[in-house]
């Protein structure tokens, strides 16, 4: 996994709750992503993009796709997570 930092000059969301309300905002349908803690959809859809932090306190980005998640990219920070999601989906 690469290392990103956001973009300069982003207007991208700073935490996990502005980046829901964010995509909510741009009509990104509920089921196409999950943020850990914020937004865990139920049932569970059959693949979408995921937020959550690791074990070692760094932040992921990642799909679910066929019950199996694969990560993207690893983040220092939830900021820097957060700005890759929202780029993804919008």
């Amino acid at each position: 996994m690469s290392t990103m930092a956001p973009p300069e000059g982003t207007d991208a969301p700073p935490d996990r709750h502005a980046t829901r309300a964010a995509l909510r905002a741009a009509g990104v349908a509920d089921s196409h992503y999950r943020i850990e803690g914020v937004h865990e959809p139920v049932p569970t859809p059959p693949d979408f993009l995921f937020l959550r932090q690791a074990q070692d306190g760094s932040w992921e980005t990642g799909t679910y796709e066929r019950g199996a998640t694969h990560g993207i990219t690893r983040h220092p920070t939830e900021t820097a997570a957060c700005a890759h999601l929202f780029r993804l989906l919008t």
